[in-house]
């Protein structure tokens, strides 16, 4: 099984959040790192955290929102470090609240985030995995991606975009050395939404911590896991039959308040 040590994974999104708790993960294990975010005051902070692992850490600032600069970020990375051995597609944004109220700008910022650049970050690094049929491809999804929820449909919807197409092309890509996780975090404690507005998550549904997360993405890597539900509570058994009986599956997410939930999140 592939391990981290002594190879380069880049990760979006790590100038904080999830993306600095998987960044020491996997530094932790020996690997390389290039960080990437639009911030690099706050990259450059994490890269410094994690000099005392001894590993090599490079970092280069990108909007990933945009075409142009998911290009630049590839030719960058792989011209300063040769190459790029895992892609761990970590960046999201999320803007809660009514669809028909949502501004376009804001809608078609979350497509372009959590859908377009997974997809078009994955679609230029896969020639030089595929030619030396080797590479790892890890998508951050969410169990809003497994089930939809009200108030943040467009996210939901993004999510489990990603997770769908995904488990597309690692079909499409069998045998070709190249392999793909998915990682479903519940409700994320102490970094993100929560730890901004103080919101405590359902206990009738659970939560993780973000280093819950980044053990789990790289355990992924390790072990070439196909997805990995990552929650204090086991939540495949409702996704199951939310799948199977989907009127069942609205009024568990009625009767476990999470509709309510949702709703006070952005009121």
């Amino acid at each position: 099984m592939p391990q981290l040590n002594n190879r380069t994974t880049l990760i979006t999104g790590a100038s904080g959040g999830l993306g600095e708790y998987i960044a020491r993960e996997i530094a932790r294990r020996g690997g390389n790192l290039i960080l990437t975010a639009r911030s690099v005051e706050r990259l450059q902070q994490v890269a410094a955290s994690l000099k005392t692992f001894g590993v090599q850490v490079t970092v280069i600032p990108a909007d990933i929102s945009v075409e142009r600069g998911r290009e630049e970020l590839i030719d960058s990375a792989i011209g300063e470090c040769g190459r790029i051995d895992v892609l761990v597609n970590n960046a999201g944004v999320e803007h809660v609240g009514q669809f028909t109220e949502q501004p376009w700008p804001a809608v078609r910022q979350m497509l372009d985030v959590n859908l377009a650049a997974p997809m078009h970050l994955t679609q230029l690094v896969l020639p030089q995995m595929l030619e030396r049929r080797d590479g790892h491809v890890v998508n951050i999804s969410s169990i809003g991606g497994k089930s939809g929820a009200p108030y943040d449909a467009v996210y939901c919807g993004t999510k489990a975009g990603v997770a769908e197409w995904a488990r597309g092309l690692r079909l499409e890509l069998a045998d070709s050395g190249v392999t793909f996780s998915t990682i479903v975090p519940g409700f994320v404690t102490e970094v993100g939404m929560f730890s901004r507005f103080g919101i405590r998550p359902l206990k009738t549904i659970g939560s993780c911590k973000p280093a819950h997360v980044a053990r789990a993405v790289a355990d992924a890597v390790e072990r070439e896991s196909l997805e990995v539900i990552v929650n204090s509570m086991p939540l495949r058994p409702g996704f199951a039959l939310a799948e199977l009986f989907p009127r069942l599956g609205d009024w568990l997410m009625h009767r476990l308040g999470v509709v309510e939930f949702q709703r006070r999140k952005f009121s």
